[in-house]
Formats: C-alpha cells, structure tokens, sequence
C-alpha cells in the first residue's frame, strides 16, 4: 500500500509553508548579515582635462622635487562634488591616466579593477568634506619644510611668490589626535583632525612628515606646492644671514594673491616641460 508523504499533500504543503512563514517572522530562522557595499556607481566620465591636468600635476611636483617616490595630488570630481580622482598607489613621476582612480568621501575606491589604493587617501577625503572651496589637494614630503613643521619657528612669506603662507601655515601633530602612530594619516579620524587644523588656510605642516597644500584648482594647488617649497628654502637662508628679517606685510600678500594667484603662467610651462608632446 503506498502512503502519502506531507509534502505529496498539495492542502498539506501549504500547511507546512505557513509554518516556515510564522516561524521566519518569530525569529526561528537566523537573518542573514549583509556586507558593507563599495560604491560600484562611477560619477561618470566626461572628465579627459581634469585627468589629463591631474596628470600632469604629479609629474610637475615630481619635477619640481616637492614629491619624490612617495605624496600624492588629487582633485575633486567636475560632475560630483562629492567624489574625487586620485591616483593608484604609484610614484608620482609613473602616474599615467589609466591609474587615475575615482574615490568616494569616505576614500572607498569606485572600480579598483584591482589596483591598490594610498593608505593616506583620508587627507583628501577628509578636506574635501570639510572644505567646499577646495578643489585640488597636494600631499608631499618636502625635506625644506620638515624643520618649521619640527621646531617653533613659523614659516612666513618671504616675497610676493609666497604671498599666500601671510595667511598662516598651521602645525599638524598626529599625537594630538592619534597617540603613537606610524605618522600616516590611514583613516577618516586622522584626516578629519588633520582637516580641523587645516581650517580654512591654504596649507598646514605635517609635524615629522611633511605638508598638506590646498587650492580652488589644480594649478594654484601646485603652484603653492612649489613656492611653500621655495620659501621655506629662503627663509633659512635669510634666517642664517642674521639681522632682522622683514616679512611681506599681510596687506601686500593679500593684493598680490588676489590679482596673480592663481599661478596659471606658470601653470603652462610647468605642464608643457613634464608633458612634451
């Protein structure tokens, strides 16, 4: 004699699903945990000339010696405001279009395809955050900074070049905000005191690491890579020359800074020397 199974029943099948049904909703069946989602949405391509500038940014500082194997330049997104392009993890001098990578703000890579990612990406999320006047960002090791960002003797303008150091050059101590640490900025915390110190200047020293330069543009942002470079070199040199020294008064840095600023002349032929056609 054969015998019907429960699940052979079709009025006794829908019994035992209304059973799994209640007892799914009384908790019976564990829930299942979800992971935290990369952004996989790219804000969109379209963006050849910020690329091809942000390019060209990393090749110019490299050139310049403000970065070496090690710094790097982002800038923020022309279609989101909220996303920014910043290279692969690559020396600056190497970086090429295709390591461009686009970057969320909580410095979660969109499409990583596998590359890898700057541990210190949290500088520029975090400033891009906080600062909506920013639009460019350079992060460097300069050596001629290191002993103002070291010791209580204030970087300040030397001439016209320079103008925009009279706004002040604020000091970054990582143990302020993380104790002992290796010295790099590896999370949102960290760049979030680094962009608290920052506040609204136009750069700040990295105490025992080197410097954080911000600009409206790529080329402004470079350009005050440079001449913070340039400066600091020449206020030593003054400084071993003994005597007093006279500083660029704030009112002259700020006429010259509102009318030549930008640093788009030199723009040009920084660009046109480390990208030869």
């Amino acid at each position: 004699m054969t015998t019907t199974s429960p699940m052979q029943s079709p009025l006794r099948r829908r019994h035992f699903l209304a059973r799994c049904a209640i007892g799914a909703s009384a908790g019976f069946f564990p829930a299942i945990p979800f992971a935290r989602q990369q952004p996989t949405s790219s804000a969109g391509a379209g963006v050849p000339d910020l690329v091809d500038d942000l390019v060209a940014a990393n090749r110019i500082l490299a050139q310049e010696g403000v970065v070496d194997g090690y710094g790097h330049v982002s800038a923020r997104h022309t279609r989101a405001t909220n996303r920014f392009l910043l290279s692969r993890s690559v020396a600056p001098e190497l970086v090429t279009a295709a390591d461009v990578m686009e970057y969320d703000f909580e410095g979660n890579a969109v499409s990583p395809a596998g590359r890898s990612s700057y541990l210190e990406r949290f500088i520029h999320s975090e400033i891009y955050k906080a600062r909506s006047d920013v639009n460019a960002i350079v992060h460097c090791h300069t050596a001629s900074i290191i002993p103002f960002g070291a010791s209580t003797v204030r970087l300040q303008p030397m001439y016209h070049m320079s103008s925009f150091i009279a706004e002040g050059v604020p000091v970054f101590d990582i143990r302020d905000a993380g104790g002992m640490t290796d010295m790099l900025v590896r999370d949102g915390r960290l760049g979030r005191a680094l962009a608290q110190v920052l506040a609204d200047k136009p750069a700040a020293l990295m105490r025992g690491h080197g410097a954080v330069i911000v600009g409206r543009t790529i080329p402004t942002a470079v350009g005050r890579s440079i001449y913070l470079d340039v400066n600091a070199r020449l206020q030593v040199e003054a400084i071993a020359l003994g005597g007093k020294i006279t500083y660029l008064d704030s009112e002259e840095a700020r006429r010259w800074d509102a009318a030549n600023g930008t640093y788009d002349r030199a723009w040009e032929l920084w660009k046109r020397r480390a990208m030869p056609k």
